[in-house]
């Protein structure tokens, strides 16, 4: 007995029951018993007459329930070694319910013969164990009346484990009594009296299943018994999604600064490699003889830069050479500097560079040539016929605009015949020059004076002279001048050849004149014959191809060889565009009537 409670219990019995044949084990479920108490049974009339016991295995079971088992004859129980044999209660007393100690999870097996019992018919045939509950494990119903008994012996230990409490033994005088009830499943005992007792089932426990989840209810308590932890499946786990979500936040932010560090790493230095971009294989350097790039490979050993110091000043400009004595054709305003005194140099599109001569120049032409010794290898350049270019024919310009010498530049004739006046800034009217003009949209700026302007077979058909300047000047010698707006100008190459031959010649070249004087205040349309000359003397030349022909003062020349002329400056472009000795028609307005006069051109030294 264990805290007051009898460790076993049995119903009383005056007759011993021989032992069965085959003593039923111990029941290994013994130490559910421990937590399993039933209450004593009410006393149960005992009916007229008992009814005869049914053989053990021959009475069926009806369907649905476990077979009741024959009753089995109590049989003596043997004493522990060292231990007396437990008592057994008087009959009609309760049994005491069992201990509840946790230690009696395993029965204890029996040390000796007894221990071999055979199974009894109930402990042969096991209850089915019931299906667990989800929130709590009910008690399961008693089994049915057992009357074998266990011999127990309690474990070798410190401390014995109590032992199981055995099956009540029917009394032999007492006459069996039917269950008040059908048997069930689990053979629990029947509450009446009197009739078999059974020793206790054993407690079912299940497996300890927590219920789903409910966030909103509390936690279930777990079932009596040892120490378990607390498991509950289905319980959701900590949400990552928001340690996920920062971490690809930070990756994203580490990645962008690495990004930009690298970004900008290749902006500064021009990649992580060395770049090797795909370039064109080794080419012919041949240009077809038309294209720019052969006309100016053909025409720069010809060109020259010149340099030219004295009277205070000194300036740039460009030269082509005419043949190989060293003569070359330049613009007088280019070496108006060392006319008296002073130095010009040379310098070839080699690189070599040489002293020149000045030989002969011509304010009216504004023409100049200049000659070099001991050069040998000269390339004079092909002329031209400037008389059969036409507007739209594509040029090339060379020359050293800025002091950037073998500076090239193309374009096309924009026009021709193209009156203009440059110099004048003596004010006698000595240093002017009138050009009857090639216009050309190449671009010519100061430095290209006296360079030549090519035609598409490489030959000189113009002397690059003037420009206009945005300034409304004209002239290289002019103030203001800002550079090139496409409006360049260059002497007819067929007047810079005469000119150049005769000051090669001579060292001076000849002006065409008509021997007239002309008003130059004039402001009506076409160029009027003055009434007197600067000295008062008659403003038409006596003897001269103007008076032979007939011109008399105040006469209107509107038109030259069908040419309209508007102003006096370009009577005389007109007529410098000539030869002297050529004959030329003119047609003029005298008293209101157009008259047409014949004369042949007559020549004056040049300045």
């Amino acid at each position: 007995m264990k805290n007051g409670k009898p460790t076993w219990w049995s119903r009383p019995s005056t007759t011993p029951i021989p032992p069965p044949e085959h003593p039923p084990a111990a029941s290994s479920d013994a130490a559910g018993d421990a937590d399993f108490t039933l209450a004593a049974p009410a006393p149960v009339p005992a009916p007229a007459q008992a009814p005869e016991p049914v053989p053990a295995r021959e009475q069926a079971p009806e369907p649905g329930q476990a077979p009741v088992p024959a009753p089995v004859p109590e049989q003596a129980h043997a004493p522990v070694h060292g231990q007396a044999p437990a008592p057994v209660p008087e009959q009609g007393t309760a049994p005491a319910p069992e201990s509840t100690d946790p230690r009696r999870a395993e029965p204890p097996v029996a040390d000796g013969p007894a221990a071999q019992a055979p199974e009894s018919p109930a402990a042969a045939d096991p209850a089915p164990a019931a299906d667990p509950a989800p929130e709590s494990a009910p008690e399961p119903p008693a089994a049915e009346p057992v009357t074998a008994l266990l011999p127990v012996q309690a474990p070798a230990g410190p401390e014995p484990a109590p032992e199981p409490a055995p099956a009540p033994v029917p009394s032999a005088q007492a006459p069996a009594q039917a269950p008040l009830h059908a048997p069930d499943p689990y053979r629990t005992p029947p509450y009446g009296e009197p009739g078999p007792w059974a020793p206790a089932p054993p407690v079912q426990r299940p497996l300890a299943v927590a219920p789903a989840y409910d966030p909103w209810a509390a936690t279930a308590p777990l079932a009596a018994g040892p120490a378990v932890v607390p498991f509950v499946p289905g319980k959701p786990k900590k949400s990552r999604r928001g340690l996920a979500l920062a971490g690809a936040l930070v990756f994203a932010l580490v990645t962008g600064v690495i990004g930009g560090g690298v970004g900008a790493y290749i902006e500064r230095n021009g990649g992580l490699t060395t770049v090797e971009l795909p370039q064109a294989g080794p080419e012919s350097s041949g240009r077809a003889p038309d294209s720019v790039a052969g006309i100016a490979a053909g025409a720069l050993p010809g060109v020259v830069t010149i340099h030219v110091s004295g009277g205070g000043s000194s300036g740039t400009g460009t030269g082509f050479v005419l043949d190989s004595r060293g003569n070359i054709l330049t613009n007088n305003h280019v070496v108006d500097a060392a006319a008296s005194s002073g130095e010009i140099s040379v310098t070839f599109s080699n690189g070599e560079s040489a002293r020149a001569k000045l030989i002969g120049r011509d304010t009216g032409y504004d023409l100049a040539v200049i000659r070099v010794s001991g050069v040998s290898g000269l390339k004079p350049l092909p002329l031209g016929n400037s008389d059969a270019v036409r507007v739209g024919d594509p040029v090339v310009a060379i020359g050293a605009p800025f002091d950037l010498s073998n500076t090239v530049t193309s374009g096309i004739i924009s026009a021709k015949e193209r009156p203009i006046t440059a110099g004048g800034e003596k004010g006698d009217g000595t240093d002017i020059s009138y050009v009857d003009a090639l216009q050309t949209d190449a671009p010519i700026n100061p430095g290209n004076s006296g360079g030549p302007l090519l035609d598409s077979q490489g030959r000189v058909i113009g002397i690059n002279s003037a420009i206009r300047a945005a300034s409304g000047g004209s002239g290289e010698s002019g103030g203001g001048q800002a550079g090139s707006i496409g409006l360049g100008f260059a002497i007819p190459v067929n007047q810079g050849k005469r000119v150049a031959e005769e000051l090669i010649n001579t060292g001076k070249a000849t002006h065409p004149v008509i021997g007239v004087s002309l008003d130059m205040q004039y402001e009506g349309d076409g160029a009027r014959v003055g009434a007197k000359g600067k000295d008062g003397t008659s403003s038409v030349t006596p003897d001269g191809p103007a008076a032979r022909a007939g011109i008399k003062p105040g006469d209107v020349i509107t038109k030259v060889d069908g040419q309209r002329v508007h102003s006096g400056e370009e009577l005389i472009v007109k007529i410098r565009a000539h030869r002297p000795g050529d004959r030329l028609k003119l047609t003029l307005t005298r008293d209101g009537k157009e008259q047409t006069k014949t004369l042949t051109l007559g020549s004056s030294a040049g300045a």
